[in-house]
């Protein structure tokens, strides 16, 4: 777990990367309970005996999200480099096309709110630790039309 949490706070989470993030998660609990693909026991019976098994958890979407929030709070409260590095901007625009997903869009989707506004809530700790706990949990997978 700890090796896989290594340097989370810097990850850029995409659509893509969150799918593979909850894919090696239940890699991980089929491999717990000893049960393989040819089982064919669904993914939500595997969490329900987790569950069983240990208890309540956090799932580890929800951790990376926290940390990255609880980071970037971190580096808004203190004068230093990485604060200087993650609020600064380089002169020109972005490419043409679809633009890619950077750090701080994850931030604004998660917590809602405009940049300036999350500037001013990471300046006081409590009122940031209470963003983090309500933009950090991750939602559920979406249905797929094969589930329905």
């Amino acid at each position: 777990m700890s090796i896989f949490l290594y340097a989370c706070e810097s990850w850029t989470l995409s659509a893509d990367t969150e799918r593979r993030i909850r894919a090696m998660e239940m890699r991980c609990y089929r491999r717990l309970l000893g049960i393989t693909y040819k089982d064919h026991i669904t993914n939500e019976e595997v969490s329900r005996r987790i569950e069983n098994a240990i208890g309540p958890h956090v799932d580890l979407l929800t951790i990376v999200r926290q940390r990255k929030l609880k980071w970037y709070g971190h580096t808004t409260r203190s004068p230093g480099l990485a604060k200087t590095i993650m609020q600064g901007t380089v002169n020109g625009g972005r490419r043409r096309g679809k633009q890619k997903k950077r750090w701080e869009d994850n931030i604004k989707e998660w917590t809602g709110l405009e940049l300036r506004n999350i500037l001013r809530k990471a300046e006081d700790r409590e009122e940031w630790k209470s963003v983090v706990g309500r933009s950090s949990a991750a939602p559920r997978r979406i249905p797929n039309l094969r589930d329905r």
